[in-house]
């Protein structure tokens, strides 16, 4: 992207937003004055999101129907905002799916899959839009997970791409700071969205005062990127998760884990 783009308007690039998180954070940034850019695969869905929002008297959400999880789907993003005049000054990498089970049990293809869609495509939006994200002095918001922090049995793939967002996340915090460009992790513990029944995570596996709305985490998330946090997990039980990692061994770490899907084998 060129280092002077006067004719490009600023927006908030939000990926994996037709439900849940993304759909969430959509209307918080709206309802916070933030032009929007919804990327997501279901174009009804995106359509339906952005006519809530217009309909609140908010600006009119552009709309991006893509696969994030095709290689070049960020050149395309960055293709589609340019000829529709608009430059990211936030970006909030939020897609992401999970899977449950063993990990030598599921599907390879689709654990390369995830990684591909967690990771790559994450970093790819993150380091493509550096410039126009420092024009703005705008930042960066990465959904990551509780599962960033640990590994984890029965989701040992998912967890380790969460380790990654956490980590990157991380240390572009500290990178990019003297250009005024914020990033913060989003760390949530169980949402109640599509993404527990899409990664066939079995009822009652999550213990429910873990839980938080998907409405509190985009609220939570929102304030802490405006704020220039580092780190921002919702929930003191989550909160006090985190911290397991850093107090007990590894092992018994991994112990604790594995117990939560102890009675779902996969």
């Amino acid at each position: 992207m060129p280092n002077v783009a006067p004719n490009l308007k600023p927006v908030t690039l939000i990926t994996g937003a037709s439900a849940g998180i993304g759909a969430a954070l959509a209307e918080v940034f709206a309802d916070n004055g933030h032009a929007v850019a919804l990327a997501a695969r279901r174009a009804p869905r995106l359509k339906a999101l952005a006519d809530a929002i217009e309909e609140r008297g908010r600006i009119r959400p552009h709309v991006i129907a893509i696969d994030l999880g095709e290689r070049d789907a960020a050149a395309q993003i960055e293709d589609d905002l340019r000829d529709a005049g608009l430059e990211p000054q936030y970006l909030v990498n939020n897609a992401g799916f999970g899977l449950f089970g063993r990990a030598a049990s599921l599907d390879r293809e689709r654990q390369l899959a995830m990684i591909d869609l967690n990771a790559r495509a994450l970093t790819d939006l993150s380091l493509r839009f550096i410039e126009s994200l420092a024009r703005h002095k705008g930042g960066i918001l990465n959904v990551g997970s509780v599962a960033s922090f640990m590994p984890g049995p029965e989701m040992a793939v998912y967890h380790a791409t969460k380790a990654y967002v956490l980590s990157f996340s991380e240390a572009l915090h500290r990178e990019l700071a003297p250009r005024g460009i914020r990033v913060t992790a989003l760390c949530p513990g169980p949402v109640d969205t599509d993404f527990i029944a899409a990664a066939k995570v079995p009822d009652g596996t999550f213990p429910r005062i873990l839980h938080r709305s998907a409405e509190r985490v985009a609220r939570e998330g929102y304030d802490g990127l405006m704020r220039g946090r580092r780190v921002v997990v919702p929930g003191s039980a989550n909160k006090a998760a985190t911290l397991l990692p850093r107090l007990l061994p590894r092992g018994l770490v991994l112990r604790l884990v594995r117990g939560i899907g102890r009675n779902h084998p996969a």
